[in-house]
């Protein structure tokens, strides 16, 4: 089936006109027609504009004329404005928002002929690890418990709807963000690859805000090859973001073929967790197995900050969101309930507008950065953040990457951990360092745990060197060689 190709497949296939770009779009559409109403992995679906996309394709790929991704249908996080598609970033608030620009990452992806099938659901504004804050209502995972069928799984959060969507076959790749873990955790639930590429090489210029220094724009793919394509066409400096890096893009794509001999992996003591469990213990030294085994050497390494990572990123990513969210005032865009005056106006607004996640959020960070509180909270988070990226710094002069799990858990159902978001939080327990010090980690799906649920194994990378993280990666999905398939998906 053509919903089961892999993006370099597709990309092979169009240019030897084994099926059109109109083609691949119109199975994916049928696909989104049969299973959307089930899993709700799209908030919008551009029909018709995604086959005036696809026609184009065609157009360029007869006149030669064939880019990265020309005719490559994608699904697209409702966090990324897009000229003329409304883009909501899964809240009340932005409901009748329609953007009258185009972010510089779908942007990148236009330019190199990528056909845009719609925006996919997120966690509001980002905020949650499971996919059940949407106010679009909840995105179901296309994985199933062996055991227990019945229970619907969530797909992990922020990204929740990218991955189902890509998962399910109702996209071929797609973009997410990533500010604790937002593109691996759902990628590691919905046994895909996640890439969350360095801080500033992806532009974050009209992605909706939530964090602004640890949002971080990335795809989601199939295969480690399909990432680096992606990431490719995403990635490049863009003066319209000041934290954006004038850095070249290199070929990702090469670099997953570059093997591992003579790379020292780091493993970092303190990701082992007393109540970790034996399945993801053993996963994670299966990997290190077999990177040892295709020639890595496997050293030890202390990252001691890392038990401080959550509380701190609880606290700056709160401040940050509690600042950004501030612009959400019924005035400018976005939901308008009248009130008496414009502070009954602004209060009727927010408090409709708002999810209860976000407005815990909201409080948090407010809280955090109020008079007498700042010194105490905000001020030393930020100390512990630099801590925190002086643990990567040293360790990484000691070795090339890093391999540690990506999740604490496979992929939970829809109400478990719910009442209780300390232990939501706790989902980001191994993503959320990577955020607060900036430095790229992809995450590969190596295994299946005793439900036939997918686990991911995380590779952390030095800054702007994700061609070794791409190394590591396809090396592992080689040994790997994870063909599991989710039970709800096209043609499936």
């Amino acid at each position: 089936m053509l919903t089961d190709l892999t993006i370099a497949a597709a990309r092979d296939g169009l240019r030897a006109k084994d099926f059109s770009a109109e083609e691949l779009t119109m199975a994916h559409l049928h696909a989104i027609e049969a299973l959307n109403p089930r899993l709700n992995a799209y908030i919008t679906v551009s029909h018709a504009r995604a086959l005036d996309q696809a026609r184009a394709a065609d157009a360029a790929l007869a006149a030669g004329e064939g880019r990265a991704l020309t005719g490559i249908p994608l699904a697209i996080k409702d966090l990324f404005c897009t000229e003329g598609v409304r883009t909501t970033a899964g809240s009340k608030m932005l409901g009748p928002f329609v953007p009258p620009y185009e972010s510089t990452v779908t942007a990148n992806l236009l330019r190199d002929g990528a056909v845009f099938l719609g925006k996919a659901n997120l966690d509001e504004f980002a905020m949650g690890s499971s996919n059940m804050t949407s106010a679009y209502g909840p995105v179901e995972n296309p994985w199933k418990r062996r055991q227990d069928q019945a229970a619907v799984l969530v797909p992990g959060g922020s990204s929740g709807g990218s991955a189902a969507a890509v998962a399910a076959r109702l996209a071929m790749g797609a973009t997410g963000t990533d500010t604790g873990g937002s593109i691996r955790q759902p990628a590691s639930f919905c046994g895909l690859v996640g890439v969350k590429p360095t801080y500033g090489r992806c532009s974050r210029w009209g992605v909706v805000a939530f964090a602004s220094s640890l949002d971080h724009p990335g795809p989601f793919a199939r295969t480690v090859r399909d990432g680096a394509i992606l990431l490719g066409s995403m990635a490049g400096h863009d003066p319209k973001d000041s934290t954006s890096a004038p850095v070249p893009v290199p070929d990702f794509e090469a670099a997953c073929a570059r093997g591992v001999k003579g790379l020292r992996i780091g493993v970092p003591k303190e990701y082992r967790s007393d109540g970790m469990p034996s399945e993801i213990e053993a996963l994670w030294q299966q990997g290190l197995d077999w990177l040892r085994a295709a020639g890595a050497e496997i050293v030890d390494v202390s990252l001691p900050h890392t038990k401080y990572g959550l509380g701190t990123y609880y606290i700056v990513a709160p401040a940050e969101a509690s600042s950004n969210l501030a612009r959400y005032d019924g005035v400018r865009f976005g939901l308008r309930q009248d009130g008496k005056d414009l502070r009954d106006l602004y209060e009727r607004t927010r408090a409709e507008g708002f999810g209860p996640e976000v407005r815990r959020r909201i409080l948090i960070g407010t809280y955090v950065l109020s008079a007498g509180y700042y010194d105490a909270y905000y001020l030393r988070a930020q100390k512990i953040r630099a801590l925190i990226l002086k643990d990567f710094t040293d360790a990484f002069t000691r070795v090339d990457a890093l391999l540690t799990p990506t999740a604490p858990s496979a992929a939970f159902a829809q109400g478990e951990n719910m009442d209780d978001p300390i232990k939501m939080y706790l989902n980001d327990v191994f993503t959320v360092p990577a955020n607060l010090a900036g430095v790229p980690a992809i995450s590969i799906p190596a295994g299946l745990d005793a439900n036939g649920l997918p686990l991911g194994l995380q590779v952390i990378g030095k800054p702007f060197d994700e061609e070794t993280v791409f190394a590591v990666s396809a090396a592992i999905e080689q040994a790997a060689g994870f063909s599991a398939l989710p039970q709800v998906r096209a043609g499936g």
